[in-house]
């Protein structure tokens, strides 16, 4: 039941932050990082939250999903985009794959080393997208 709350959310978070996109650039995935940076808390710590966490995490891949792709299109040429998209998605799936595994490996040895990586690896994500909102602005 919560997985299914979780995919009901997804679909309306990617709508209002893809036209968040579409109007103010990568600060829609900013907050989106900011968003999904409270889900592993509150879903391995406040076990009567779970669900809000679930939630958090529903609107975190719905913005994720729906501006990551929209920012690669306005950032290289089109003649480029080909490639672009390649390198995008090769690189995503490397570092998804090694981030699930960091978590798998976590969630053996600790559930707080696991939710103090997942909490940083998205803060992480924030100085970078600012960075790449600077530069797309100049």
């Amino acid at each position: 039941m919560y997985y299914a709350r979780t995919m009901g959310v997804n679909t309306p978070a990617a709508i209002v932050f893809g036209r968040w996109f579409d109007k103010r650039g990568l600060s829609a995935l900013i907050v989106v990082a900011i968003i999904a940076a409270f889900l592993a808390p509150l879903v391995f710590w406040c076990g009567a939250a779970a669900l809000l966490g679930m939630i958090l995490w529903g609107i975190g891949m719905g913005g994720q999903e729906s501006i990551m792709r929209a920012a690669v299109a306005g950032m290289v040429t089109p003649d480029r985009r080909g490639s672009a998209y390649g390198i995008f998605n090769a690189s995503f799936g490397l570092a998804w794959f090694a981030g699930s595994a960091i978590l798998g490996i976590l969630y053996d040895y600790s559930t707080a080393a696991l939710v103090a990586f997942s909490v940083i690896v998205q803060m992480a994500a924030i100085p970078v997208l600012s960075y790449l909102q600077k530069e797309q602005a100049s």
